[in-house]
């Protein structure tokens, strides 16, 4: 039977999806799908897989496809990021009697991607995309989807859109955002750039950006026209969002943990997914955020997770009447409901900043002070501190370091060229030289070489070619 296309595909296979999970990577497994599956999703879409090692790590498929199977994990797509239309071809026909659709992810703004050469930082090479789609098109039994990001021009975006559907992609999902927004400089997702691109292609179309309830998700179809949309952050810190409500924090947490039992996986990706849900409340309970972060074991977690349980319904029972949330948040902490992200400016206001460019401090902010404060220094250098209590962050007291000629990196202390390894290696072998202070030792190699030719030259004596002559009219 052959496969079904573009509206016809999002009506049958997909069941019309509106509300769908997005690929997270470490967040979107098989537990926290069946999670949000149960509370309205529709869709989900597994993390982003390389393809590379797809391709060639036998661990790496089962860990992440192969394992056990589970019926109610579909409609599924699986999601791929790659840079070679024959390696991303191989490994999908791996992976599509596992799944309905396979995606390429164009839309990864990380610096991971960019120095993979993967994901947003495709998004000019058209191309190369080209190629990429027609052959998935042509050789996989299950239709090709993409996900990207947008370009600052609504023109171009529905350019680089029409190309996608062209070369045969089925489903477009299109963050409304550009690859330079991430982090803080997020900002707003662009819809009106979604809107335009849904008018412009006549295959299925899903929004992401701006999610947060779902009144969100029912005012971006209705001011776009998309067939669904896609929620991440949203989505983890409201697995309910779908169902428009907004439970419990332990009630998720625990229904998540039983699922987790029955279908494991790492326990850094449970220990996010808990960081995520109890965010708001966390910032009350710092200690067991510590201890959230410290456990070793699920059942750790599981005792975390009851700890903060415990502290919340007590501070129900305390409760007076007409209090109200603090810090701002529309349900009190212990409700699940989105967290904004912020920019720039209210970090700086947050770390007691004036706002100006001056002012203005990246995402570990305070994190190297005078008089070398714990509680002003970044997570990880807080966890530096606490294995090593005599360590400091003083750049002042940092040891200073000769630079290479070159490059201008650390030089080694005992380099013939005071370079670092990476120039001296370069030198040294141009100019068949010994640099002992690196361990490279070309000029005496060559010598032993040419040494060892030599002895191999032996001139034979007059006595030693007779015989030789004598042995060769012998043979026959």
């Amino acid at each position: 039977m052959p496969k079904l296309r573009g509206e016809a595909f999002w009506r049958e296979t997909l069941r019309s999806a509106h509300y769908v999970v997005a690929p997270m990577v470490d967040q979107s497994e098989l537990a926290w799908r069946l999670l949000s599956r149960r509370h309205g999703a529709q869709l989900c879409y597994t993390p982003m897989l390389h393809a590379q090692v797809f391709l060639r790590d036998a661990n790496y498929r089962r860990e992440n496809l192969y394992g056990e199977a589970c019926p109610e994990d579909r409609p599924l797509i699986v999601q791929f990021c790659a840079n070679d239309p024959e390696v991303f071809v191989q490994a999908a026909l791996l992976a599509q009697d596992y799944c309905d659709a396979i995606d390429l992810n164009l839309g990864c703004p990380q610096m991971i991607a960019k120095r993979g050469h993967y994901g947003a930082f495709l998004q000019e090479e058209w191309d190369l995309l080209q190629r990429m789609i027609l052959l998935a098109n042509e050789k996989l039994s299950v239709p090709i989807t993409c996900k990207i990001r947008v370009f600052p021009e609504i023109d171009k975006t529905v350019k680089y859109a029409q190309m996608l559907e062209k070369a045969g992609c089925q489903l477009l999902t299109v963050h409304g955002r550009t690859k330079e927004q991430k982090g803080p400089l997020a900002g707003v997702a662009s819809w009106e750039h979604i809107q335009a691109v849904r008018k412009a292609v006549s295959i299925p179309v899903f929004a992401n950006g701006n999610i947060q309830c779902l009144s969100d998700v029912e005012e971006c179809i209705r001011k776009t026209g998309v067939h669904g949309v896609m929620s991440a952050e949203g989505n983890l810190h409201n697995p309910a969002l779908f169902e428009g409500r907004n439970p419990l924090v332990w009630e998720m947490a625990e229904e998540y943990l039983e699922i987790v039992q029955k279908y494991p996986c790492p326990l850094s990706y449970v220990r996010a997914h808990l960081f995520k849900l109890w965010h708001h409340t966390l910032q009350v309970y710092q200690q067991l955020r510590e201890e959230l972060a410290k456990v070793k074991t699920l059942e750790g977690i599981v005792d975390v997770n009851r700890e903060l349980k415990l502290r919340c319904q007590e501070e129900i029972a305390n409760q007076k009447e007409g209090e109200k949330p603090k810090e701002g948040l529309p349900f009190f902490h212990w409700i699940c409901q989105p967290y904004v992200r912020p920019g720039p400016r209210e970090r700086c206001k947050e770390n007691g900043d004036s706002g100006t460019e001056k002012g203005v401090r990246g995402k570990r902010a305070l994190e190297e002070e005078e008089d070398g404060n714990s509680e002003l220094l970044s997570k990880n250098k807080q966890k530096k501190k606490l294995r090593n209590p005599n360590k400091t962050f003083d750049p002042s007291l940092k040891p200073k370091y000769a630079k290479c000629d070159q490059c201008g990196n650390p030089k080694g202390n005992k380099c013939v060229f005071n370079m670092c390894r990476g120039c001296c290696k370069k030198r040294a072998f141009k100019e068949t030289a010994d640099c002992p202070g690196h361990g490279l030792l070309f000029k005496t190699k060559y010598e032993k070489s040419l040494s060892w030719q030599n002895s191999q030259r032996v001139i034979p004596s007059p006595e030693r070619s007779r015989r030789g002559e004598e042995a060769g009219d012998g043979a026959v």
